[in-house]
């Protein structure tokens, strides 16, 4: 369980969210952030905390498809579905930006990772050849403590043809 901050249930209402394709009903003040009922309310960790600003990009998820900093929404106004990176793939079917980040070795530390690919899979759905000019202005909201942009540069291009391939098909 986080620690920062305490939030009380005496302001708590129901809030119904979609997450990975399933309903959910949970107690919660409206001005929790999703980041922490996604962590500790429903048990999805890959969802992670780096800074509490939206300045780092780690706590990236999608709602409606659009990346969004979870660390700083708030609980009561999420009205879409939010898709977290446990939700994206699987296992045995990886998205085609997780197959990638494989594929280039992307990850090192790990910690911005489920940020970074969730940017990625945004990036992609809305535009699916991106530019080098392209990627980094959709990533320029992910840090990567490790450096390993060039590495996450040539993963976005490589799930970027996978793409382009399964579109054409």
């Amino acid at each position: 369980m986080h620690n920062l901050p305490h939030w009380h249930t005496e302001g708590a209402i129901k809030v119904k969210l979609t997450v990975n394709g399933k309903s959910h009903e949970i107690d919660a003040e409206p001005a929790m952030p999703l980041l922490w009922v996604l962590r500790d309310e429903l048990s999805l960790p890959g969802t992670k905390y780096g800074c509490g600003m939206a300045q780092c990009g780690a706590c990236t998820v999608h709602v409606d498809g659009k990346a969004v900093r979870s660390c700083v929404t708030p609980v009561g106004s999420v009205s879409g579905a939010v898709t977290t990176v446990e939700g994206l793939g699987s296992p045995t079917t990886l998205h085609a930006v997780q197959a990638a980040w494989i594929e280039h070795q992307v990850a090192q530390c790990g910690y911005c990772q489920s940020g970074q690919i969730m940017s990625a899979a945004a990036l992609l759905q809305k535009n699916p050849a991106p530019t080098d000019a392209d990627i980094d202005e959709a990533m320029s909201g992910n840090l990567c403590r490790c450096g390993a942009y060039s590495r996450i540069r040539a993963a976005i291009h490589g799930a970027a043809r996978h793409v382009q391939r399964t579109r054409g098909a």
